[in-house]
């Protein structure tokens, strides 16, 4: 179920892997050209290449993706990297945003955060965020840390060179105006389960699954996703 096009996989099988999962899921499916950068896209009505495709890749590179349209999915492939969820409920904006080590370097968390109160005036207060399965602390090994992390995120090192993205994130996300209690973590790391997860620190030559977030028609995404008082860090 390989679901990206730039692993060298049979162009066929991930059509065929993609096709399968926008039947199962519907919608439009929309899939970025992702570099461990921090550009962005808010995904319109306007530059969906054709309205009626089931599945379609923007042309620009983003690692965020960003919608208000119902029936959009947005999609985010990874392999031990984070895919980041960011909901609105109120304003009824969601995000997906690739967030490897780089990203988090660059925090692209905070960066998606400003850039949906910047386009649709959403709230970080009332905003919920889901960090997928990804690399964790016993499998995130930086031997070279003082060369590619900064001091800044060097409190979040466990022993001599592992690191803890996930509470990384968290830390992106509440600095950036999120409530504590409303992020939330899987807390699985990919390395540890294969076979559950593509892992490229456990194969390098591996697939990509993805994780994907959308709105369905106003008033259901209020209903799926539920948020509690807002309390301190």
């Amino acid at each position: 179920m390989n679901l990206s096009s730039g692993v060298g996989d049979d162009p066929d099988g991930v059509n065929a892997n993609r096709a399968a999962l926008q039947r199962l899921v519907g919608g439009i499916h929309v899939y970025s050209r992702q570099n461990h950068g921090t550009a962005m896209t808010v995904v319109t009505r306007e530059i969906l290449g054709d309205p009626a495709a089931p599945i379609q890749t923007m042309p620009q590179t983003a690692d965020a993706l960003i919608s208000d349209v119902p029936g959009v999915r947005l999609l985010i492939q990874t392999a031990d990297c984070q895919a980041v969820i960011l909901v609105d409920p109120q304003k009824r904006v969601v995000a997906n945003v690739h967030n490897g080590w780089r990203g988090s370097v660059a925090n692209i968390i905070g960066r998606t955060v400003r850039q949906m109160v910047a386009a649709f005036g959403c709230d970080p207060d009332r905003m919920l965020a889901a960090i997928g399965p990804s690399l964790g602390p016993c499998c995130a090994e930086f031997v070279n840390y003082r060369s590619e992390i900064p001091e800044a995120l060097w409190p979040f090192r466990m022993g001599r060179h592992h690191f803890d993205f996930w509470r990384i994130s968290r830390h992106q996300l509440i600095a950036a105006g999120l409530c504590a209690a409303h992020v939330h973590a899987a807390q699985v790391c990919t390395r540890c389960n294969p076979h559950l997860f593509f892992s490229y620190r456990a194969a390098r030559r591996t697939g990509r699954f993805a994780t994907l977030v959308g709105l369905d028609t106003p008033g259901t995404a209020g209903a799926r996703v539920g948020s509690g008082d807002c309390v301190g860090p």
